[in-house]
């Protein structure tokens, strides 16, 4: 953990590269890996073809973000890295928030310990001294 879920429609496909995206988010998280092992972050985006925004009369467009992470961080450290990763957001969309409707949102999960199961042999390449 951290899983980065980004649903945005599709109507923003031509308009941005996704994939820098993930990588500047995952970056927030790279940043923090006293908090964050950086073997457990994992992104990816999800384009949405089926949607309406509104009232569906116009090419509204979206992003949302859920992440989500195991449990053991202080409200600190949740407070500190979803504001990073919205800043990242309204960063990064910001000439096209000025450019089209767009609407940016972001919620963070954290499972509880038990009924979360992982293995991950990731974490040896970043542990090795």
């Amino acid at each position: 953990m951290p899983h980065i879920v980004v649903e945005y429609t599709d109507n923003l496909r031509d308009e941005t590269d996704v994939r820098e995206l993930l990588v500047q988010m995952n970056g927030v998280f790279i940043a923090r890996p006293e908090t964050f092992p950086v073997g457990g972050i994992r992104s990816r985006a999800i384009a949405l073809t089926d949607y309406v925004v509104a009232d569906g009369t116009a090419d509204d467009a979206f992003v949302h973000t859920q992440i989500r992470i195991g449990a053991g961080r202080s409200e600190e450290e949740k407070k500190d890295v979803c504001d990073a990763l919205f800043h990242v957001m309204e960063d990064y969309f910001k000439d096209l928030f000025s450019e089209r409707y767009l609407a940016l949102s972001l919620e963070l999960y954290e499972f509880p310990v038990s009924g979360t199961y992982k293995k991950n042999n990731i974490h040896e390449r970043y542990n090795r001294v």
